[in-house]
C-alpha cells in the first residue's frame, strides 16, 4: 500500500467518515461508560451525549479529533492519529453513566 492510502499507520479506509471540524467544533474530555463498553461522550464544554449523538455531532464537524468508524453495523467515534497519545479516546478518563440522565 502506498503513502497516499494512508493516514499515519493506518489505512484510510478504516474511517467510514473523517469530518472536517467546525472552528467551534468541541473535543471529548471524557467517555461514558456503562457495564464496560462506552456509551457515550463528554465534551470540552461539559455535555454529555449518548455514543448516537456524539457520531452524529461529530459528521456535522462539531467534534474534533475523531473520525467515524463502524463495527458490526454500529457506528462510532475512534482517534484520529495525531502523535499525541494523551488525547487518544483509549486514555481518557471515564465519566459516570449517571451523567447520561
Amino acid at each position: 500500500m502506498n503513502d497516499m492510502n494512508k493516514y499515519g499507520n493506518l489505512p484510510m479506509n478504516i474511517n467510514l467518515v473523517t469530518p472536517v471540524p467546525n472552528a467551534d467544533a468541541k473535543a471529548i474530555s471524557r467517555l461514558v461508560k456503562q457495564k464496560g463498553k462506552v456509551s457515550g461522550y463528554e465534551l470540552s464544554d461539559g455535555r454529555v451525549l449518548s455514543k448516537q449523538e456524539g457520531v452524529a455531532l461529530a459528521k456535522q464537524g462539531g467534534i474534533r479529533g475523531v473520525a467515524v468508524a463502524t463495527r458490526n453495523g454500529s457506528e462510532y467515534l475512534r482517534s484520529l492519529p495525531d502523535g499525541n497519545e494523551g488525547n487518544n479516546l483509549s486514555g481518557l478518563p471515564t465519566a459516570s453513566s449517571n451523567s447520561m440522565q
